[in-house]
């Protein structure tokens, strides 16, 4: 039996646009540039620039659709230039990525990232998140972006509240793939992946404060380079790395929930999945890591209760969380009454400072 593992890879930096040319060009001469109205903005010019006197030609800068969905990659397919182009150009963040990868996957195209947000690792995972009426569809592409351009300036340039995100988003994976991992014998894939993931947490609660600080102050710092980092590339290598079914647990398993109830909305991705990464912790009994993580929460100004990201309903919650088929991989069966323990001691936390 064969096993085929494609690594994604990655240039940073405020000049990394200059670097296309250089490693795309040997996977042809057209290009199509896909993704958000405002991140389409941001890169345009740069890409023309770095284009200029090459043999890559940019066909056309076309909006993904406004959602991951298989409407727009339908949409998308259907386009000329889309049809004509060698290579994909995925601008922006992780539903425009995801759209972009999926259908580059469905096209057979090599694909390109630029994100343009910190805001979760899409830019180099296989994964596609894809969003359909009150559901969402996990499509796994064959192999990742090959290669990822991240742009320090025009992150750092990004609305905060992306980087607020990605660092939530980021927070999760060392918690979820430890926890759905422990006890297992791994492969050589899965283990390495799991080695990764076991320093994400720690460098985002060592430098995401001041990364986060920086960030409002457009200062490409230190910081918040090895905080984007680990945003995309860390959490990315171990998404792609470790087997689907030990990505996700309790704190993903609260943003599938949250889908479902139109209050959370306007919450995003990252925001829920931290706020999911405080029940893991409660509910597995790890108390001194999650006060850590509460209070990095409340630097950060991320959500540490439910209500903060618009859950009123509590038994509804619950019983939603418990519908997500990956909770199954726990090393533990995870019950009702454990759920509703973590969100009471939560709770309880506002009224004092331990658990």
């Amino acid at each position: 039996m064969s096993q085929q593992v494609y690594l994604p890879s990655y240039s940073i930096g405020e000049d990394v646009y200059k670097r296309v040319p250089q490693i795309c060009s040997n996977y042809g001469k057209t290009a199509i540039v896909i993704g958000g109205e405002i991140s389409l903005s941001k890169v345009k010019d740069k890409l023309l620039t770095a284009m200029k006197g090459t043999d890559i030609n940019l066909l056309d800068f076309i909006w993904y659709g406004g959602n991951a969905t298989r409407e727009n990659i339908e949409r998308l397919k259907n386009m000329k230039t889309v049809q004509m182009a060698d290579m994909i150009f995925a601008v922006g963040g992780g539903k425009s990525m995801d759209t972009s990868k999926a259908l580059a996957d469905m096209l057979k195209k090599p694909v390109f990232t630029f994100p343009t947000i910190a805001s979760n690792c899409a830019p180099v995972t296989a994964l596609c998140i894809l969003y359909g009426k009150d559901k969402v569809e996990f499509y796994d592409a064959q192999k990742p972006a090959i290669h990822c351009f991240i742009d320090t300036k025009i992150i750092s340039n990004a609305p905060i509240k992306y980087l607020r995100a990605g660092i939530g988003d980021a927070l999760s994976k060392q918690y979820e793939v430890c926890f759905n991992t422990r006890g297992r014998v791994l492969n050589h894939t899965n283990n390495l992946g799991v080695q990764i993931a076991k320093d994400c947490s720690e460098r985002l609660l060592q430098y995401g404060v001041k990364a986060l600080d920086d960030a409002q102050k457009n200062i490409v710092s230190d910081e918040f380079i090895q905080t984007v980092l680990t945003i995309i590339v860390n959490t990315g290598l171990v998404s792609v790395l470790v087997n689907l079914n030990y990505n996700s647990s309790l704190a993903h398993s609260l943003y599938l929930a949250s889908v479902k109830i139109p209050d959370c909305k306007g919450h995003m991705h990252g925001e829920i999945v931290s706020l999911g990464v405080l029940l893991l912790l409660l509910v597995d009994k790890q108390l001194i890591q999650a006060e850590k993580v509460y209070d990095f929460n409340q630097k950060l100004d991320l959500p540490t209760s439910l209500i903060d990201v618009g859950i009123k309903d509590v038994k509804q919650i619950i019983d939603l969380i418990l519908q997500d088929k990956y909770l199954s991989f726990a090393p533990y069966n995870i019950t009702k009454e454990m759920i509703k323990e973590a969100i009471d001691m939560l709770e309880a936390l506002k009224h004092k400072k331990t658990f």
